[in-house]
């Protein structure tokens, strides 16, 4: 009786457990107030002119963003940042790319930043498109001088986008091949890859891309494995390039800078 006892408790504790990761897991997937939902900087406290802009998705929603012209532009980047935090987080990449020669549009999916809405994995892709909508339709930006950059959960919106339009290359930084795979990883003990409700398919979309691909991950990530980035080497097309940086997932393109500006630059040079 006893250790049928055990045995109940335990087997509660861990349906339990099951049902909390179900019913929660949107926690686990964005966190706009990581370290805080207030964009409490801009560009122009780091020496660079921007404009403020407001985008409308087709559902209603109302999307921040920034686009900071850069003088003689080479090209348009499109960032599309990780889940945790907001545009303001960002300085310090805008910075490095627009000494690349690049504006760069920056926007803050629903829920996050001083966006309306609450985040979702189709909400955040409707997202990535308003955004091309926005350089491609009002800025009148022709789409072969658009790079797409997508950071962490934003490898995977840039990788969608890419597979729907035509950018002239995609670069994807420290992102994984799905979240069930991520999912399963991270909480071996339960069927995480058959609870999850979002997708967010890298791999597959990259099946699906035609552009040029960058791929930039660290070896010394600590939250997405250097193997998530060799198998996205492996499902994207030709031409592709997999860089390995230094440090960890959320400062590897600070301690890697000068690597990765100079991985850039190059495939900027070849792209564009």
């Amino acid at each position: 009786m006893r250790w049928a006892s055990v045995l109940g408790v335990g087997a509660a504790v861990y349906f339990g457990l099951a049902l909390y990761l179900f019913v929660f897991q949107a926690r686990y997937v964005y966190f706009p107030e990581l370290p805080s939902r207030q964009v409490e900087a801009t560009p122009a406290d780091i020496g660079l002119a921007f404009d403020a802009v407001t985008l409308r998705t087709t559902d209603g929603e109302a999307l921040a963003g920034w686009f900071i012209p850069a003088s003689a532009a080479r090209g348009t980047l499109l960032y599309l940042h990780g889940n945790g935090g907001n545009i303001g987080h960002r300085l310090d990449q805008i910075e490095a790319f627009h000494r690349l020669g690049l504006n760069v549009f920056i926007i803050d999916y629903r829920g996050y930043g001083a966006s309306s809405g609450k985040p979702s994995e189709e909400g955040t892709y409707q997202d990535a498109l308003a955004a091309w909508n926005y350089l491609t339709q009002q800025k009148r930006l022709a789409p072969e001088r658009i790079v797409l950059f997508g950071e962490s959960l934003g490898g995977s919106i840039a990788a969608w986008l890419a597979a729907r339009q035509p950018p002239a290359g995609l670069v994807i930084y420290a992102s994984f091949t799905s979240v069930p795979e991520m999912a399963q990883a991270l909480y071996p003990l339960f069927p995480a890859s058959r609870l999850v409700r979002y997708r967010y398919d890298t791999r597959t979309a990259l099946g699906n891309v035609n552009c040029p691909v960058l791929i930039l991950h660290s070896s010394e990530d600590e939250i997405i494995p250097f193997s998530h980035g060799q198998a996205l080497l492996e499902a994207a097309r030709e031409p592709k390039r997999l860089v390995e940086l230094r440090g960890g997932h959320n400062d590897a393109l600070l301690v890697s800078r000068e690597v990765y500006t100079r991985e850039v630059g190059t495939f900027l040079q070849t792209i564009l």
